[in-house]
């Protein structure tokens, strides 16, 4: 059964279901939305959201994170693929953990453009020794960390870039972003608060945008894509 074009309704913005089939629901999440429930948050998430929807979700994976095969940060908009069933968990996981497999295209609005206009950074990213919830370049327990940019436009200051991402450690884009010299404007954690207040449109987020996920499909085996707009304060910043 085809379900396209479900939309699932919170207290925090609409979860829009670009895709579903028998085995995946693929969404655009909007910013500001916790994909699961956390610790010291009791609101609602896109887990609560999208198991109105597809209550054949609930354990799938966890009964905690049904569905969750991989996340975004509570500020990042964009694509992001949950299992529906069992089998579909399991081949996502593996698909998600296996180099090459998953291709993740992001777009993030810079204060300043890196030099060159693209490149790669292939970096250890792991915990500040003095700050457990930031990560760092060359930080404790250190895991590869591969991020391909690609700078798309310029204008006052900023800069339209483009990011692909072999491997998915936490805050990534952010961390290598920021060791560039041109931090995510808005991001309150490796970002340039003076910076964020002198921007025409101050963020109300860090400007993050996960735009394209292209994968296996867990029961074909067939590569499948999707993407979601970037939204307006990625585009009119």
């Amino acid at each position: 059964m085809d379900e396209l074009g479900k939309n699932a309704h919170s207290g925090s913005g609409e979860v829009a279901v670009i895709h579903s089939d028998g085995a995946i629901v693929v969404i655009d999440k909007p910013a500001g939305m916790f994909v699961h429930r956390a610790p010291g948050h009791s609101g609602e998430t896109v887990c609560d959201a999208l198991l109105r929807l597809f209550p054949d979700m609930a354990g799938v994976g966890s009964v905690e994170r049904p569905g969750v095969v991989h996340r975004l940060d509570c500020d990042t908009s964009g694509v992001m693929v949950f299992a529906r069933t069992r089998s579909a968990y399991l081949s996502l996981r593996c698909a998600f953990e296996e180099h090459g497999r998953v291709e993740k295209t992001y777009l993030a609005v810079l204060h300043g453009a890196p030099k060159p206009a693209c490149g790669t950074l292939d970096t250890l990213v792991g915990r500040k020794s003095w700050d457990s919830k930031r990560m760092a370049v060359d930080g404790l327990d250190g895991r590869r960390a591969v991020t391909h940019w690609r700078v798309l436009g310029r204008s006052g200051g900023l800069a339209l870039v483009e990011f692909k991402i072999d491997t998915g450690r936490m805050h990534q884009i952010r961390v290598h972003a920021a060791h560039l010299g041109h931090p995510v404007a808005g991001d309150p954690l490796y970002g340039d608060a003076a910076k964020d207040a002198r921007m025409r449109r101050p963020p109300a987020r860090t400007l993050l945008h996960a735009a394209t996920l292209a994968f296996p499909h867990p029961e074909t085996g067939r590569r499948v894509e999707f993407s979601a707009p970037p939204p307006y304060d990625i585009v009119y910043c």
